[in-house]
């Protein structure tokens, strides 16, 4: 790399630190109930920080990079929103306080960015020695957009993932919650509390979602640093949104609808990278454009006015 890319990825390093630090160290120091309205203001905030670091990459790097970074940012972003409604079931299956789930998303989000980068150096290092392995990607990517569209909703269970269930067999845990602790001491020994396991189902199931949307992302571009960067941005974001989707979750039937349709419009263009190079610009607005319109249509559908009424209410924080 050269000394300019070293001195971006370190400066994108500590800044990602630094709001990490600020936002759970003082804005979110104490365990609190996150209302709609806090939810939808920090989103606004980590998505107006999105803005303003894809306005530097112009700067930096030029109109090119700039657009692929915002591609790629509300691909990662439109995919994993599937992630929040998981998440969601998780909490319920356990029982999670309310005022413990903004923690556990808070590590869960800390530990994902670390296996991303894993994950997008394999990718990136494949693509490199292997081009025709995008084209794995792409089939992979519409196959599952398939499946998504063809399979029933099926209730979560996270106790039974083989993951959550192997750590049970081999590290002790408690029953019960012990505020917002991980671990705890029990019958004169160190255990896991019940908010470990949950933070470990939470890694998994991010795990999984992000086999389809790290691949979607070099459908856009193969740029280790913007397929990084938006990935973290999106994700950061999507944290933040979490209670604001959790409260107005009915809201939204037709966003899966969009997700898959992104999901197969992605893998077509990883088959046609050869044949025809469909411009990042159109998958931009291609992209923006299904978003919108299954929000819209999903928010024309809800016919329960109680319930949206409820939702919009609760923007006051009551």
């Amino acid at each position: 790399m050269t000394s300019n890319q070293v001195v971006l990825w370190i400066g994108f390093g500590v800044l990602v630190v630094l709001l990490l630090a600020v936002d759970l160290g003082v804005f979110h120091r104490r365990s609190s109930v996150i209302t709609v309205k806090e939810s939808l203001i920090w989103s606004g905030i980590w998505t107006a920080i999105a803005l303003v670091f894809n306005i530097i990459i112009f700067f930096w790097h030029g109109q090119d990079r700039a657009i692929e970074f915002l591609a790629g940012y509300l691909i990662e972003r439109s995919l994993s929103v599937d992630n929040l409604f998981v998440f969601l079931m998780i909490f319920s299956y356990f029982q999670v306080p309310e005022t413990h789930q903004y923690k556990v998303l808070f590590w869960g989000i800390v530990v994902a960015l670390l296996m991303r980068a894993l994950f997008i150096a394999t990718g990136l290092t494949l693509i490199e020695h292997f081009d025709w392995i995008i084209y794995l990607f792409g089939i992979f990517l519409i196959i599952t957009g398939i499946k998504m569209a063809l399979q029933r909703e099926s209730k979560v269970q996270p106790d039974r993932n083989p993951v959550v269930r192997m750590f049970r067999s081999v590290v002790p845990a408690t029953d019960h919650y012990d505020g917002g602790r991980f671990i705890t001491r029990a019958y004169g020994r160190t255990m896991a509390t019940p908010l470990l396991i949950v933070l470990i189902a939470v890694e998994v199931t991010d795990l999984v979602f992000a086999v389809d949307s790290i691949p979607a992302v070099f459908a856009v571009t193969v740029d280790p640093f913007v397929v990084y960067t938006s990935n973290v941005f999106a994700v950061l974001g999507l944290r933040a949104l979490y209670f604001a989707l959790a409260a107005c979750a009915h809201m939204f039937h037709y966003l899966n609808h969009g997700v898959i349709l992104i999901l197969i419009f992605v893998g077509i263009k990883m088959l046609l990278s050869d044949l025809y190079e469909i411009p990042v610009t159109f998958a931009l607005g291609f992209v923006a454009l299904v978003l919108l319109v299954s929000m819209l249509a999903s928010l024309a559908r809800t016919s329960d006015r109680e319930r949206v009424l409820s939702c919009l209410k609760s923007l006051s924080g009551k």
